[in-house]
Parts: C-alpha cells; sequence; structure tokens
C-alpha cells in the first residue's frame, strides 16, 4: 500500500518540525483533506511551504501555505 507523506518547509526552504503531526496517509486525497483542514495551524507552527510525496517520490512542491501566494486554479 502506497504511503503518502507531506514535507514542511520554511521559505527559505529549512524542513520545520509540523505544528500538527501527519499520519502516513494512505490516497493522496486524504493527504490534500488533511491539509486543506490543518494549513492554518501549520502557518502559526511557522511551516511555509509544502511537498507530497508518495513512497518517497515527489508528486509536486513546493507549495505555498499562505493564502496570499496561492495560485488560482
Amino acid at each position: 500500500m502506497a504511503a503518502w507523506i507531506w514535507r514542511f518547509e520554511k521559505s527559505d526552504g529549512t524542513e520545520v518540525e509540523p505544528a500538527v503531526t501527519p499520519e502516513e496517509f494512505t490516497t493522496q486525497g486524504d493527504a490534500e483533506s488533511w491539509l486543506g483542514e490543518v494549513w492554518k495551524e501549520l502557518v502559526a507552527g511557522g511551516a511555509d511551504q509544502v511537498f507530497l510525496f508518495e513512497d518517497g517520490t515527489q508528486i509536486y512542491g513546493p507549495m505555498s501555505l499562505h493564502a496570499e501566494d496561492a495560485s488560482p486554479s
């Protein structure tokens, strides 16, 4: 079973411990739903951007956690 995990960084690329501890997610949708629920807490805890990995392979990132930096989809 695939494991989807997030990496949390400051804007300069320094990895940071997330303010909310994530689990290992079994689907990309579960990982993204979790991020959508807690992103404000992550920002408050010092994370500026995230990367999503599936079994160690980077799927996407960096993705800003700051709403004003987010590009419309």
